[in-house]
């Protein structure tokens, strides 16, 4: 069965990349995390955003950009920058790709970017934002992507509340 992936570049604040593996666990979504990690996976952060679903997940660690792409030569990768010309809504999402975001203080090096830029995406935004907290970004493209692929592998809550609320 296909399955997304979210891909995190050098994380550095264990709160977001907590809340993004609890979002991946709550998604069946594969985690990659590319090194250097600006904290240890260990740290109470990590557990009390991830709470006790972190021993679910399905996160891989890699030591450096080029591990990532070696060991995953196939991947559809889909990048997550505030220079993208398209927005995370214009692309067609494939039920096993990748979508990447960079770390908090800097996003993804321009280097990577420039090699990829039919495959960057933006979300909008007002004014003078600089970016969306990268845990909220990350939702946001993965329920996208999750939506054009029908949700499958979910169940669909909304339909055992409405029985319920019909009796």
């Amino acid at each position: 069965m296909a399955q997304l992936n979210i891909v995190l570049y050098e994380p550095e604040i264990p709160s977001n990349t907590g809340n993004i593996g609890r979002t991946c666990a709550a998604t069946n979504t594969r985690l990659h995390l590319i090194e250097p990690l600006g904290f240890r996976l260990s740290e109470k952060e990590i557990r009390r955003a991830g709470m006790d679903y972190w021993q679910e997940l399905d996160v891989t660690r890699y030591l450096h950009w080029e591990d990532f792409l070696e060991k995953n030569p196939n991947a559809k990768i889909y990048m997550a920058t505030t220079k993208a010309r398209q927005t995370y809504t214009e692309v067609s999402y494939e039920p096993d790709c990748y979508l990447m975001f960079g770390k908090e203080s800097a996003g993804i090096p321009e280097e990577i970017l420039i090699r990829y830029p039919k495959q960057c995406i933006r979300i909008p935004m007002a004014g003078q934002m600089r970016s969306l907290n990268l845990s909220n970004s990350a939702a946001i493209v993965l329920y996208e992507a999750l939506r054009q692929n029908g949700f499958s592998h979910m169940k669909l809550t909304g339909e055992l509340h409405r029985m319920h609320w019909e009796e």
